[in-house]
């Protein structure tokens, strides 16, 4: 049955009777004829459906475009309403507050009235701030309902130069028309669309079953009787002549040259049967050599350090070594699967997957590529994948082979020394800003004392110099925060019973927390001493308790609790940069909402917050990491969603037994002298606030900017008793380095340091040198005079 279609010049001449005689020009006479057997079709063909998927696909695209228009024109209409009420704001707050000041209720409502006329304005109301019994209020339209834009605008009155808030003027505009337009234009869209989509894709369904259909009819017509005991003619079809070929046409030529195939290939087959039998011995051996061959892979696979797999030809997981099961992955979860189904980092990395895959379809080979998994207890691993692609000796692709190296260990080192070094960046940035705004608040916090001594015949700029006292001080503490998490606020460790700190410390924590919380203490009844900052400690459990009070807004319990532990590493702790040794643990735990997966790593960070904005800065647990860190310990935090936190603080045990007290101490009354004082400060505003209140205090002042300067003056002989300088200068010397250069010269100088950031200069180790009096910045009148006299009497050490 040889292709003799290929030549026949009456190729294209249709057999179906159903289409005999039928042509394009003559449609339109056709379709009388036609349609009977076309709704016939679409009863029983493929006709319905792709009427159906044509009216699907149809109304999806008429619905998003619709919804699309309606989208647009709802926020048209709604930005002409939100502008109308911004012309409100601007037009009408001047005549208002004229009004709403006389207390001219008649004109009030005249003018809100007249807002109320404006389109789409259904309620006005103007209300007064007032310290007397029934303040102003007028109300006109009808309030409420919830489709409605409302606006609230602070109305001012300015008298002798002084604006004072008077009232409120709250507008609401109603969106109702806006909504019934909407509905009217959707309506209109959607009839029309719905109708010119039928009748287009009755149009498409007809000519698809002309042009295409009623042929096939006549194909599967000839399939049916085909067979290869029997020679037979080829397929023709009686169609309209054409100029070239089309696609029937060369799906009726590959048909025949593949009938043509066929009867050759039942040929070749009883061939081949005859061999068979021969070659089934030479089978036999092979299968052996390869069996013995694979055994051989195997033994290679499980001896080896990384996991060697196999993928068929769909990239399904065909084989895996057992090696794999020493990584976590078991051949079950694995055999049976591609290799993104066990990926993690198909969604945030899907160009990456889609480059590999191509190459995969492709049959391209491939090296180092890296993906993230979970092996069978749900840990998250690294993987680096290669592979090369597998053929037959016909060039037949089977599918890949290839080997899988583990990097979780990697990847994991090398995340925490980018997380320390992060960490350890922000340090140097906060403190860099720590420095220059701690010079800023020495000169506000000594000014305010100044104009509140000034202003203490005036309470109501006496009130507003204590408002500014307070947020100055608030900066202060900000500041110290950031000093600690920078590990950069010198620290005094001294041996403390962490048992009574503890005590102490919760006493403090109930006016705090509120009667809401439930405060309880366990402590280990032989708790070692602990070597650290008492005030710093106490700071930031206190911090610790702030954190949990607000994770538990509608009350719970917080745990304090004492426990000695030796760490061997990371251990407990978690932190390798830990040092093996003896440490006091100190807990706070809450039963509150928990800290979510994707946030736990974050929450060291400065400024890093999820409460609302105003209640709270981000310090809270940078403060408490950066003290633990500089202290010798580290902080851990364990949490689970609904279940709660668990903050671990470590710190290093204290070889002595006797504990120092952590009580507060009163603030002294600034202390006056009369003794000369060189200043050496590069900052002029900090200069000049120093120089007036040592003046005040009675003691003679030399002033120098610089290392330099100051040198100068005592290389001309000048006398003074005590060098207050600041550690961080310009011009290459520090005030470290400038005392040593002064004392060469006059061994018995008494020094005081000043700053707002310590380097290396007089700290190490976080702790500050011993023998060194340090006047921290910002500093009160009190704080320098105490400090200048304990120094020059004696009562600090040097």
């Amino acid at each position: 049955m040889g292709n003799a279609g290929e030549h026949d010049p009456n190729r294209g001449r249709a057999i179906a009777p159903a289409a005999a005689n039928e042509d394009l020009p003559r449609i339109g006479g056709a379709i009388g004829f036609l349609l009977p057997r076309v709704f016939s079709w679409f009863r029983s063909g493929i006709g319905l459906r792709l009427l159906a998927a044509v009216l699907l696909f149809s109304s999806i695209v008429t619905l998003t475009l619709t919804a699309l228009q309606l989208y647009l024109d709802y926020h048209r209409e709604v930005a002409i309403i939100e502008t109308r009420l911004n012309e409100i704001g601007r037009s009408y707050l001047g005549s208002l507050g004229e009004s709403l000041w006389s207390l001219d209720r008649n004109q009030l409502e005249l003018q809100l009235n007249g807002i109320l006329r404006l389109p789409d304005i259904q309620a006005v109301e103007i209300r007064e701030f007032a310290d007397r019994p029934n303040p102003l209020r007028v109300v006109v339209g009808d309030s409420g309902g919830r489709s409605v834009v409302a606006r609230d605008y602070p109305i001012d009155y300015v008298s002798q130069g002084e604006k004072h808030r008077i009232g409120t003027l709250h507008v609401e505009a109603t969106l109702t028309d806006v909504y019934r337009q909407l509905l009217n234009r959707a309506l209109i869209i959607l009839a029309s669309q719905a109708a010119k989509t039928f009748l287009v894709s009755l149009f498409i369904i007809y000519m698809f079953h002309l042009l295409v259909t009623r042929h096939l009819v006549a194909i599967a017509e000839f399939v049916s009787k085909f067979t290869l005991a029997r020679q037979q003619p080829p397929l023709h079809l009686e169609r309209g002549p054409s100029h070239e070929l089309d696609e029937l046409d060369k799906v009726i030529d590959a048909f025949n040259a593949m009938c043509s195939s066929l009867q050759r290939a039942y040929g070749d087959l009883r061939l081949a049967n005859v061999n068979l039998e021969r070659d089934l011995q030479v089978r036999r051996r092979a299968e052996d050599d390869a069996r013995r061959s694979e055994q051989r892979f195997r033994d290679y696979a499980e001896t080896a350090s990384d996991w060697f797999w196999e993928t068929g030809p769909d990239h399904v997981f065909t084989y895996i070594s057992d090696r794999a099961g020493s990584f976590g992955m078991l051949r079950d979860r694995v055999v049976g699967r591609r290799r993104p189904d066990g990926a993690i980092d198909l969604e945030t990395e899907p160009q990456k997957w889609r480059d590999h895959m191509a190459a995969l379809e492709r049959h391209e080979p491939f090296r180092k590529f890296e993906y993230r998994g979970r092996d069978a207890a749900g840990r998250i691993r690294h993987f680096s994948v290669n592979g090369r692609p597998v053929f037959d000796a016909d060039g037949r692709f089977l599918g890949y082979r290839g080997s899988t190296t583990d990097l979780t260990e990697q990847h994991e080192t090398e995340e925490r020394l980018r997380q320390s070094q992060k960490m350890d960046a922000i340090g140097q940035l906060t403190g860099g800003v720590a420095h220059d705004f701690n010079n800023v608040l020495t000169v506000i916090t000594g000014t305010i004392e100044i104009l509140q001594e000034g202003l203490a015949d005036k309470p109501q700029l006496a009130a507003i110099a204590q408002l500014i006292d307070e947020a100055a001080t608030r900066g202060a503490e900000i500041t110290s925060q950031l000093l600690t998490f920078a590990r950069r606020q010198p620290l005094d460790p001294r041996e403390i019973d962490v048992n009574g700190l503890v005590v102490e410390t919760a006493r403090l924590l109930n006016p705090i927390l509120g009667e809401h919380i439930e405060i309880n203490a366990e402590l280990a009844d032989d708790a070692w001493f602990a070597m650290a900052d008492p005030s710093q400690l106490s700071s930031a459990i206190v911090n610790l308790a702030v954190n949990a009070r607000d994770a538990m807004p509608g009350g719970g319990k917080l745990t304090l609790q004492t426990a000695n532990r030796v760490l061997d590493g990371a251990g407990e702790s978690g932190d390798r940069e830990m040092e093996p040794g003896e440490f006091v643990m100190i807990a706070v735990a809450d039963t509150g909402h928990g800290i979510p997966t994707d946030i736990r790593d974050r929450v060291f960070e400065p400024f890093f917050t999820t409460k609302g904005v105003g209640r709270g800065t981000g310090l809270g647990l940078s403060m408490v990491y950066g003290f633990a860190k500089q202290t010798g310990g580290t902080v851990v935090i364990e949490s689970e969603e609904g279940r709660g936190t668990v903050v671990r603080l470590f710190l290093p045990r204290s070889i002595g037994r006797t504990a120092s007290p952590a009580g507060p101490v009163a603030a002294p009354s600034p202390a006056r002298g009369h003794e000369t004082i060189l200043v050496v400060e590069d900052d002029p505003l900090v200069q000049g606030y120093v120089i007036a209140q040592l003046g005040s205090l009675g003691y003679r002042t030399l002033v120098a900017s610089d290392g330099a300067a100051a040198l100068a003056l005592v290389g001309q002989g000048v006398k003074f008793d005590l060098l207050f300088t600041d550690i961080i200068m310009p011009g290459g010397m520090n005030g470290r380095e400038l005392a040593e250069a002064i004392r060469e010269r006059r061994p018995d100088v008494r020094v005081l340091y000043t700053s707002g950031y310590t380097d290396d200069a007089i700290v190490h180790e976080g702790h500050l040198d011993p023998g060194v009096a340090l006047l921290r910045k910002p500093y009160r009148k009190s704080e320098l005079s105490q400090k200048i006299r304990e120094v020059l009497t004696g009562s600090l050490p040097y």
